[in-house]
């Protein structure tokens, strides 16, 4: 489907070491297309200039295009406005926001936030300050034996005292999708607003906030074949207009007086200080790309790319792997191999010129909940292929015979 999609990335084309690389860390951040290198450079070269400030040609055309990129965002994820769209750094910088605008504010003594054991760090803790300052209880979602929070868990503990569920739509670690609007409309019920961390699915299956009804949704767009260092908050409407601004300076103002001001309407309340316009652009051009594949299209891909993967690593024999049995899983495979640490093996497969993280992937409490301290972890793209992971098991089994092990 997707065969001649890597020249759209000259990354991947060098060879390393003199042998090819396979880069099997879209996790963590993806590579670029040619489009969205080249949507930077034309933007310096053309229209750099500060927007919103100046009344010039090229000031207007820098706000031209990132108001544009607004634009494309909110349709990107069915947002109801444009000025439900707050750019951000990233995803931490926009759970951060969430946390201290709506958090500080909205949790009161003896209330309760539910996050997930799961959760990246981003989206653990925001809430672990939250709730010291405010002296609010933080509970957690566990997993079942499938590594997947079922029914029974997220209802036992949503109630009249939770004022806020953060919670990833996808595991950075396992992979496992979760059940993201069965979660959202249980707790609704409640009251109960809502956080979603879109970090490990914007880039794999469609998002869309209005069917999700969700009270808040981020993403990052280096994961999504954009820029570093541009990010989004989603909020629905009413909840921004009823959150105090998260940075102060220049651009998110209306008034200034001595001794008080008068903040900008939505979005600009959210963006003080001269923004990521280019990052902005380049998030732009990242949706253009993944619209004219398809998202639909890309899901189906890497599934089968997936499926292909799990197949060969579960055929090995000396190998640990955490993912939920069946189809409620995403790109991500963390594993283990026995003997190696995952760092030792990482960098083995280094000298193979492939790619994989190795740690604990900003999930400690995870990892003590799984009882192990990190894996290794292949998370795949649409540049990936067949031979990518026919390549990666191959240097798996070199790393065990390297270590003194026949491969069983």
């Amino acid at each position: 489907m997707f065969k001649n999609l890597i020249n759209e990335f000259p990354i991947l084309n060098q060879k390393v070491n003199n042998q090819r690389l396979v880069y099997l860390d879209s996790g963590a951040t993806t590579q670029k297309p040619n489009s969205v290198v080249s949507s930077l450079e034309n933007y310096y070269n053309s229209i750099n200039a500060n927007p919103h400030r100046g009344a010039y040609c090229l000031s207007t055309a820098a706000t031209e295009a990132f108001e544009n990129s607004r634009e494309k965002v909110k349709n990107f994820i069915n947002a109801n406005s444009s000025k439900e769209i707050i750019f951000t750094k990233g995803a931490t910088e926009a759970l951060n926001l969430v946390a201290y605008s709506y958090g500080m504010h909205c949790v009161n003594e003896d209330d309760e936030i539910l996050v997930a054991i799961s959760e990246h760090h981003s989206n653990l803790i925001p809430w672990q300050q939250v709730a010291k300052i405010k002296n609010a209880k933080l509970k957690f979602l566990y997993l079942n034996d499938n590594l997947e929070i079922d029914e029974e868990e997220y209802k036992s503990k949503i109630n009249e005292n939770t004022k806020i569920l953060a919670i990833a739509h996808i595991s950075n670690v396992t992979g496992a999708i979760n059940p993201i609007k069965d979660l959202i409309n249980y707790a609704h019920k409640f009251n109960t607003k809502v956080v979603v961390d879109a970090a490990q699915s914007i880039a794999h299956h469609k998002v869309d906030v209005t069917d999700l009804d969700a009270d808040f949704l981020v993403f990052s767009g280096h994961k999504m074949f954009a820029p570093m260092g541009i990010g989004i908050l989603y909020g629905k409407e009413e909840l921004l207009e009823s959150m105090p601004p998260f940075l102060y300076g220049g651009d998110m103002v209306e008034y200034v007086y001595e001794q008080e001001t008068t903040f900008d309407e939505l979005p600009h309340k959210f963006e003080g200080g001269t923004q990521n316009v280019e990052g902005a652009i380049g998030l732009s051009k990242a949706i253009d790309f993944i619209n004219e594949l398809g998202i639909n299209n890309i899901e189906i891909y890497e599934k089968e790319i997936v499926d292909y993967a799990t197949e060969k690593l579960e055929n090995l024999g000396f190998l640990n792997l955490y993912r939920p049995k069946g189809n409620n899983h995403s790109s991500v495979l963390s594993f283990s191999v026995e003997g190696i640490h995952p760092h030792d093996l990482a960098s083995i497969l280094d000298s193979k010129s492939i790619c994989v993280r190795s740690g604990n992937h900003c999930a400690q409490p995870l990892m003590r909940y799984l009882g192990i301290n990190s894996t290794c972890r292949a998370s795949f793209s649409i540049y990936n292929s067949k031979e990518d992971v026919d390549a990666l098991i191959e240097a798996l089994i070199y790393s065990r015979r390297l270590f003194g092990y026949g491969h069983e």
